[in-house]
């Protein structure tokens, strides 16, 4: 499986355990909520400071949203 779909499971999978929409995240990173199902559905790959602050926002780690 590729890296981006497995981030894509895992943030999908963390998000809802937290019990956050797609929109709910979005509006934590001021981003779109497009941008968050894209990233979900392995279409886009995000930068490292992205992914610190959607760790930050679920708060878990960078590691539990990668591995």
């Amino acid at each position: 499986m590729s890296s981006g779909k497995k981030l894509g499971e895992n943030l999908r999978k963390l998000r809802l355990k937290k019990n956050m929409s797609q929109v709910d995240l979005a509006n934590a990173l001021s981003v779109d909520r497009a941008y968050i199902s894209n990233i979900e559905n392995g279409r886009m790959n995000p930068t490292l400071s992205t992914l610190e602050k959607i760790a930050g926002a679920l708060k878990v780690s960078i590691k539990d949203l990668v591995e």
